[in-house]
């Protein structure tokens, strides 16, 4: 039986089993790939690289004619010298538009085809690094190129309409007030601390009820990557979360969720997928017109974070980012914008 604080143990060995049945369907030389980048990757890079692997590989089944009728799941790792640039800019373009088995018709945009070049990509690396192939063709290919979107985050305003929205309803039947009125307390404390923290759905999922320390106003989560840090939260988020944390002790999780922070209606751990469609219900009754994910809370609060102090280094180590030019490429319009307000801070001549 899982114990009530494996959350996160519970999900690598969940993700790590995905990943040997997504192996299944590989070259058998695949093992090593993923077994090497094993310490440098996240378990859903893995994920996805098996994923967009098997489909690569299925491609070159059927339409590169060195390797059609060749049976890969017994195949050499010498097939991949059978493979060109031309081949693989080849797939990237039968990606754009293409039927699946099941008869649906695919597309895939610039993001898409850049995600599954990067998977071709990173196989090739190791390999080629590691002298068990003879060239690297997909470093021939360009990468797509990503035109940007406007992030789209929450002003303060709307930040407010999607909190009173969530405390206090968005009407409809007699049962449906119901349901939010045994829930309020959760679903505030939730979407408050998101806003408030800036922290990532997964983590505030894997929440145990002795992560909240509120002698010091701060909580402790789990990183991409397993590492552990504390996140400092102020009054608007304690109060939130003090009201649920009370509620909390009352409720009898069932065996192995009995640490979790939040619950289900059925008293176990919320999943990521319920939070997510948590913050699109309440998000859609507020602030129609824009697609607010629990990503777009995390933007808000490091918008809001960076507008108020100025510190972009501070922005980053609070988000979690790793390397500090992923926060600058999100909040790349108000540094423009600050940058903007310099031209009158310094004064040639006195008056």
């Amino acid at each position: 039986m899982a114990t009530a604080d494996s959350y996160h143990k519970q999900m690598a060995v969940k993700n790590e089993l995905k990943l040997r049945e997504l192996r299944k369907d590989l070259p058998p030389f695949c093992d090593q790939f993923f077994r090497g980048i094993e310490p440098t990757t996240a378990p859903r890079t893995r994920i996805a690289y098996a994923t967009d692997l098997k489909q690569f590989f299925v491609y070159a089944k059927n339409h590169i004619k060195k390797l059609q009728g060749t049976d890969l799941s017994v195949a050499d790792i010498s097939v991949l010298n059978d493979i060109t640039c031309y081949d693989i800019e080849n797939y990237l373009d039968y990606l754009k538009v293409y039927v699946n088995e099941n008869g649906e018709t695919i597309t895939n945009g610039e993001n898409g085809l850049k995600r599954k070049l990067s998977a071709v990509r990173a196989m090739y690396r190791y390999f080629f690094f590691h002298h068990a192939v003879d060239n690297n063709p997909a470093e021939q290919v360009a990468v797509p190129k990503i035109h940007e979107k406007a992030i789209v985050r929450l002003d303060e305003n709307e930040t407010a309409e999607l909190l009173d929205t969530v405390e206090y309803g968005t009407g409809g039947s007699k049962h449906q007030q119901s349901f939010h009125e045994k829930n309020k307390d959760r679903d505030l404390a939730l979407v408050t601390l998101l806003l408030g923290t800036g922290i990532r759905i997964s983590e505030c999922i894997g929440l145990n009820i002795q992560d909240v320390d509120f002698d010091n106003d701060r909580i402790k989560v789990t990183r991409k990557g397993g590492n552990e840090a504390y996140v400092y939260f102020g009054d608007e988020v304690r109060d939130a979360l003090s009201v649920y944390y009370d509620k909390r002790s009352s409720l009898t999780a069932v065996a192995g969720h009995e640490n979790a922070l939040f619950l289900s209606n059925r008293m176990s751990r919320m999943t990521v997928r319920a939070a997510e469609m948590l913050v699109k219900k309440y998000a859609g009754a507020a602030v129609s017109l824009k697609k607010i994910t629990p990503h777009k809370l995390r933007s808000t609060y490091g918008t809001q974070l960076y507008k108020e102090t100025g510190d972009i280094y501070l922005v980053a180590d609070v988000l979690g980012h790793k390397d500090v030019n992923t926060t600058r490429r999100h909040y790349a319009a108000i540094e423009e914008e600050r940058r903007r307000q310099a031209k009158d801070k310094v004064h040639l001549r006195k008056d």
